[in-house]
């Protein structure tokens, strides 16, 4: 095959259905009908030599080498719009999309200083959708997600073809209102036994590691409450009935936000931090401003 058997009408047409998921949603901004939208895509895969969607629901996947061409035509498009610029036109906006699972045991503001500068990126939209981990891995695996962000790294026994890249990672401090700071602030961390806790849920890697750090230093807590989402146990420890594990590089944030003060750091849990891609090596450009932002924030 060489270059001038490319149709860019053809993949500039994939690309849109790409975008938007299926050849219906797609043909309102291709002003073309479905069967003409059908028609260019085969041509496309005849041309290629393969397939690049299978169905998905009502809806279409990208297969891996329609995956892989999906990345290039964003690169070409976007080559497009710049010359576009270059040379006085106005061309359509066409921003590369960031699709961003993120697993819901992840803190909120931890999740947010990751991806603010791809949030700041103008040639780059972010689309950002929570649910739990293995939901959002099967996602990925069909290509609707370009990255997960989650607190533990691809399981081995996953048969997912993915990649694990360790942002960084915080100890974890101890927080509660200001009364309660006081009265278990001395002693610490002895002051812990029995002293009454929010925790995460079981299926956590936070919730593991704090069980095991307890057992390790004979600690009994009192465990009042167990929660999957972090910002709403945030907002129940507002209250000031129990304390909580935060991790630390958001510290100074939770403590406007929600009027909780450290009781003391424990320095022997470290909360990681993962983004999981289907790259081995990343080349999506809010991808890699998450990387650079995650290794600033999470090296203090």
């Amino acid at each position: 095959m060489t270059l001038d058997q490319l149709n860019f009408d053809c993949l500039y047409t994939f690309w849109m259905v790409a975008r938007e998921g299926s050849i219906a949603r797609a043909c309102p901004k291709l002003f073309l009908a479905q069967p003409t939208v059908s028609g260019q895509l085969r041509a496309l895969e005849k041309t290629l030599g393969h397939k690049l969607f299978t169905r998905a629901g009502r809806g279409l996947a990208l297969t891996d080498t329609g995956h892989f061409v999906f990345r290039h035509a964003d690169e070409i498009f976007s080559l497009g719009q710049e010359l576009l610029r270059g040379v006085g036109g106005q061309p359509r906006e066409l921003p590369l999309r960031l699709i961003v699972g993120i697993a819901d045991v992840l803190p909120k503001s931890v999740t947010y200083r990751l991806l603010k500068p791809a949030l700041a990126f103008d040639k780059v939209r972010v689309v950002c959708r929570e649910g739990k981990t293995d939901q959002l891995l099967a996602e990925l695996a069909l290509h609707r997600l370009d990255l997960v962000l989650s607190d533990a790294p691809l399981h081995p026994s996953l048969s997912i073809q993915a990649f694990s890249h360790l942002l960084g990672e915080s100890t974890i401090t101890i927080v509660g209102v200001e009364s309660l700071a006081q009265k278990f602030r001395k002693n610490f961390p002895a002051s812990l036994d029995q002293a009454p806790f929010y925790l995460p849920t079981e299926n956590t890697v936070l919730r593991r590691s704090m069980d095991g750090w307890f057992d390790a230093n004979g600690i009994r807590p009192l465990v009042l409450a167990e929660f999957e989402d972090s910002a709403l146990m945030k907002s129940f420890g507002r209250e000031g009935h129990a304390l909580m594990a935060i991790p630390s590089v958001v510290e100074r944030d939770v403590q406007l936000q929600y009027q909780l003060q450290a009781v003391g750091r424990i320095e022997a849990i470290r909360e990681k931090f993962f983004a999981i891609s289907a790259e081995r090596r990343i080349q999506h450009p809010g991808v890699l401003a998450v990387s650079a932002e995650a290794r600033k924030l999470l090296a203090k």
